[in-house]
């Protein structure tokens, strides 16, 4: 069951971020920061927590799961840290991700040609 929770939640995300793309003017990127922002705001209310409790990684593999880690990662560290665990936590909860996104694109940067997008 909770392999069926993962995919229906993560595919609900995935489905809102379609919808964006195809109905509204947003860029891409603005959707994807969106979709952060979504993650931190929602964790701060304590909505959501029990979603990825519920769902798993169906919850914390999409964008608003990266912005739940720094959110997690920050309230850590300002407790372990004080005020300066504001500056610090998110970035150190979020090492692991951001490290796999810039190795994996530099290593696909070498793989793959460039060309125009027209």
């Amino acid at each position: 069951m909770d392999y069926i929770n993962a995919f229906w939640v993560g595919g609900v995300i995935c489905v809102i971020g379609q919808i964006l793309i195809d109905k509204t003017k947003l860029t891409p990127a603005r959707i994807l920061v969106s979709f952060v922002v979504v993650g931190v705001i929602l964790t701060a209310l304590g909505i959501y927590k029990p979603l990825v409790e519920f769902a798993g990684a169906g919850a914390t593999v999409p964008l608003c799961g990266f912005g739940y880690t720094m959110a997690e990662g920050v309230k850590k560290a300002v407790a372990e840290s004080g005020a300066v665990g504001i500056l610090t936590g998110g970035i150190t909860a979020a090492a692991a991700g951001i490290t796999s996104a810039i190795i994996f694109g530099y290593i696909f940067s070498l793989i793959t040609k460039q060309r125009d997008k027209s």
